[in-house]
């Protein structure tokens, strides 16, 4: 799609985000938008399709993560650092990066850090490979371009397109919430740039029957990888792929797993909308004698569940990990990925 048609499409009535192409994640188990106290404008109508011929995907970069996943299980670990610490960072990358085929850097209202290009920058000087998360929230156009470009000048292996979450009732009041774009015209906008692109999905959140084409049609605008959000189950997961491979969707799918060892690191994860946890699980880790050990023999489990699935080429390791800090969550994950390393190889 040309670029100059990105911005001219007309916005749901209706979305507060703006979204062309939606629903976004965020929809709550009763349909209800994550913005208004309305049901979700897309709920109960038909998918809008991408309306332009399919974007030519660059090739993976030499060793990426996109490379790897070809030939092998991948791991994709979230990168939880202290905000604008960059001694944090790289502390976290030394312990995780090793071990695992592409760190992802979030992007969350309530904690926001060095701009994308900056954090890209010093992974890559800690020795880690970067996915970097753009989303639409807080961007304008002008500035996504921006991003974009500065991203592929580094040589990051790729981003991951997102219209965004809102930005909750008290967080930064006053801060304005952008929503130029939505997730698969920023999608559009990256691969034009050159550069690798992964798209995330919500198999758990409303409208569930529409979300597996949603994959096909951010296929159509570029992504070359979908990173799933929690499930309560890998059937579900199973389940999901299957019907995204019927609508038409090719790419490989990255799965979440949930890393938690305690109180804190589980409930942020059973709290943030549009994804589910196993419930009963987190239960069991909490009241385990060693909710540590109890907590990674968990994950572990949840991974090798989920890489026996046709169509999951890997995981990604999602969640604080641990309360007490970035150091010892990364730590948590590191012996994760390791284990999985183990027993998948890689």
């Amino acid at each position: 799609m040309p670029s100059s048609l990105l911005a001219d499409l007309p916005a749901r009535e209706g979305c507060p985000k703006r979204m062309v192409f939606g629903p976004c994640g965020g929809v709550r188990a009763d349909e209800r938008c994550e913005v208004a106290e309305h049901r979700c404008v897309f709920v109960g109508q038909p998918l809008v399709t991408w309306p332009a011929e399919p974007a030519p995907a660059p090739e993976p970069r030499p060793g990426s993560l996109l490379e790897a996943a070809r030939t092998r299980p991948v791991i994709l670990t979230d990168l939880s650092v202290v905000p604008y610490d960059p001694a944090s960072l790289r502390r976290v990358v030394e312990v995780v990066g090793p071990v695992s085929d592409g760190l992802l850097v979030g992007e969350h209202a309530n904690r926001p850090d060095f701009p994308p290009a900056v954090v890209a920058a010093e992974v890559h000087a800690a020795g880690g490979r970067l996915w970097t998360t753009l989303a639409c929230r807080d961007r304008n156009r002008v500035v996504l371009e921006q991003e974009v470009a500065g991203l592929a000048a580094l040589g990051v292996d790729g981003v991951l397109c997102v219209t965004g979450d809102a930005r909750g009732p008290g967080v930064r009041p006053g801060a304005t919430q952008v929503f130029d774009l939505d997730g698969p015209r920023l999608v559009a906008l990256a691969t034009a740039a050159g550069l690798n692109v992964a798209v995330p999905e919500s198999p758990a959140a409303p409208p569930v029957d529409l979300r597996p084409a949603r994959v096909a049609q951010k296929q159509l605008a570029g992504a070359q990888l979908c990173v799933l959000n929690h499930v309560r189950t890998p059937a579900e997961v199973a389940r999901f792929v299957a019907a995204a491979r019927a609508a038409g969707a090719t790419i490989p799918f990255v799965a979440a797993v949930a890393v938690y060892t305690d109180e804190r690191s589980a409930r942020v994860l059973q709290r943030f909308p549009g994804l589910q946890v196993d419930d009963d699980a987190i239960e069991e880790v909490l009241a385990a004698p060693d909710p540590r050990e109890a907590g990674i023999a968990t994950a572990v489990a949840e991974a090798r569940a989920l890489l026996a699935i046709e169509g999951v080429a890997g995981v990604n390791l999602s969640g604080l990990a641990s309360a007490d800090g970035e150091d010892e969550g990364a730590r948590v994950k590191a012996e994760v990925a390791a284990r999985i390393r183990e027993e998948h190889g890689g």
